[in-house]
């Protein structure tokens, strides 16, 4: 339990708070202890106990103790300050020793540390099996690639799991029991180590010969609980979901009803060649009729499509046309609009809290720092009943310690400074860190769908033999073919290919070709994994990009941002914030919710 401290009961007298102010007391006490040396010979001698020795002894624990006191409210000062800047919670221990453990384990190097082994971990999947180095993908001109013996990629993931469990229970020291029990992020995290670790046992008891390495899949998720932003980005996904389904539901409903027509209208018992020929190319079976219509849904294959019958009779162009209208340019951008709705009001939710936590450790290092006046050291007495505050010169010694940007720092300490002896007040302090409010989402799904395309589709595609070139193979194929088009380096073949071809799906500029390729080569089912992937990319993520974009350019063109107020007064400060898009909608936590919070602290005790 950690308490906001008092500070020394000399400090009325003086405004020294830092090594001068300790100097003179061990000065002082050295004098004390010559003086009453020469007049207790008999007491040194052992003949009697020495009360003034006594007093002596009880006098400098009690120094020793102010001293560690004020040390602890000055570290206390400095993580809260720190927990504001990174917007972490504050909910942590405070005792000495934790608050020394905590600004080591988000310190640079830790961090960095910590970085550089989620990165190395996620590097592995290009250089174990099937390993990605060789100088190109594709199938007909690929050399076999090297292959690491068994226990070297393993050596170094177990090193990066020890990291990860090393990370994880610091993180389960600092915030309690309690905390992690209540953590979703913190079960998962033992969960994906537990499994991994095990995987890892299983792997090296088959000598790398296991058919599917669960831990590979689960790598991700490092990433993930590392990155406050990629959780967010997530929680968006899950609070935007029930709205997307609805529309999602009247797009499968849409593609179901022109399905059937389209099989209706291109088949029965009489038959011109356009019809015969758009029927055997597109409306075949269900199967080819559902595939037909969602790529023109993506507009991929227009016209191509509807070529053949529109070719015999202009009248068929009306049904593709209502299709595309009906499907790609309502309900796909209605679609981009509840994400962005969705989005907007999430990310409205999400900069609310990281205000609140901002705001929050500001105000516990304010409350920590107006502890620090003591009995009566602060102010005068007649002015103690006026008013609270913090000393500068604490302030001052905090931010000396605090990791912040060089140029806030400076910025911060000469307006400090400008305040000469008068106490800052709780307005006035938090005016200060108004500076911190300026301030990326970056994918993993490419990482989980490209391993799960190495395990379904590692070596179907293969080249025919006897031809490296094909120069004859492709006057053969048809026109427009995986084979004929040479598309022989979109594979899944290792993780570097396999990135490439998501990529080009998502895109999904020829992705019927894709489509088509692995459906021959591997069967109908892979189907269900290309839509997928269409969807989490191209419907959602993309969508997700251009709400932020759409947010971006909204602000930008906004009458009122142009308005701009004088730098450096208050309006200019939180103007240049990162909520600036919704800075009439964001409300300043109020003083009475932060301090129910700060009573609410697990391992903090407020004295005041």
């Amino acid at each position: 339990m950690g308490f906001l401290c008092q500070g020394p009961p000399f400090s009325s007298t003086s405004h020294n708070t830092g090594s001068h102010s300790w100097a003179g007391l061990l000065h002082k006490r050295k004098l004390l202890c010559w003086g009453l040396g020469r007049q207790s010979y008999s007491w040194k001698r052992g003949l009697v106990p020495d009360p003034k020795s006594r007093f002596l002894d009880l006098s400098w624990e009690k120094i020793q103790g102010a001293a560690a006191r004020w040390d602890l409210c000055i570290d206390q000062a400095v993580v809260f300050i720190e927990d504001a800047i990174q917007y972490r919670s504050i909910n942590h221990r405070v005792d000495a020793s934790s608050m020394w453990l905590y600004r080591r384990y988000y310190s640079n190097v830790c961090q960095r540390t910590l970085s550089f082994t989620i990165f190395l971990i996620l590097f592995l999947a290009f250089i174990e099996t099937p390993s990605s180095l060789t100088s190109t993908a594709d199938v007909r001109y690929r050399a076999a690639p090297w292959e690491p013996p068994c226990g070297l990629t393993e050596s170094v993931e177990v090193l990066c799991l020890l990291v990860f469990a090393a990370d994880l229970s610091v993180k389960g020291y600092l915030f309690g029991w309690a905390h992690f029990q209540k953590n979703l992020w913190l079960l998962g995290y033992l969960v994906v180590l537990v499994v991994s670790l095990v995987d890892w046992t299983v792997s090296l008891s088959l000598v790398c010969h296991e058919p599917l390495r669960v831990r590979r899949l689960l790598r991700p998720f490092f990433l993930l609980q590392n990155s406050s932003m990629m959780k967010k980005t997530l929680k968006c996904i899950h609070w935007s979901l029930p709205e997307m389904a609805s529309v999602g539901l009247l797009l499968a409903i849409h593609l179901c009803l022109f399905t059937m027509f389209g099989m209706l209208l291109f088949a029965g018992g009489k038959q011109d060649d356009g019809q015969d020929r758009e029927r055997l190319t597109y409306f075949q079976n269900l199967p080819e009729s559902l595939t037909s219509l969602l790529v023109l849904l993506t507009t991929a294959n227009n016209p191509d499509v509807m070529i053949p019958a529109y070719s015999k009779n202009r009248a068929y162009a009306i049904f593709f046309i209502v299709f595309t209208v009906i499907g790609s340019l309502f309900l796909m951008n209605l679609l981009t609009a509840i994400i962005y709705s969705q989005f907007r009001g999430y990310l409205m939710k999400s900069l609310q809290t990281s205000l609140f936590r901002r705001r929050l450790g500001t105000r516990a290092a304010f409350e920590v720092l107006s502890s620090m006046a003591g009995e009566g050291g602060a102010f005068p007495q007649a002015q103690q009943s006026q008013r609270v505050g913090v000393k500068p010169q604490n302030l001052l010694q905090v931010l000396q310690k605090v990791q912040l940007d060089s140029s806030h720092k400076q910025a911060m300490m000469e307006k400090v400074r400008s305040y000469g002896g008068v106490p800052l007040s709780a307005d006035e302090f938090q005016k200060l860190f108004n500076e911190l409010d300026r301030s990326v989402v970056k994918e993993v799904v490419y990482y989980e769908f490209a391993v799960i395309g190495i395990s379904l589709f590692r070596g179907v595609v293969v080249a025919p033999p006897g031809n490296s070139s094909l120069a004859s193979a492709n006057g053969s194929a048809p026109c427009g073919s995986f084979e004929q088009l040479e598309y022989w380096a979109n594979n899944f073949d290792d993780f570097a290919a396999a990135l490439v071809t998501l990529w080009n799906l998502m895109v999904v500029n020829n992705w019927q070709v894709l489509l088509d390729a692995y459906r021959r080569y591997s069967g109908p089912w892979s189907k269900i994994y290309f839509v997928l992937w269409w969807l989490v990319s191209s419907v959602i993520w993309v969508n997700l990009f251009l709400a932020l974009i759409l947010e971006n350019f909204l602000h930008k063109w906004d009458p009122q941002s142009h308005l701009q107020p004088l730098a450096g007064t208050a309006e200019a400060t939180y103007q240049m914030t990162v909520e600036l898009p919704f800075r009439d909608i964001l409300e300043e936590p109020r003083e009475d919710e932060l301090m129910e919070r700060l009573n609410q602290h697990p391992h903090l005790q407020l004295c005041r």
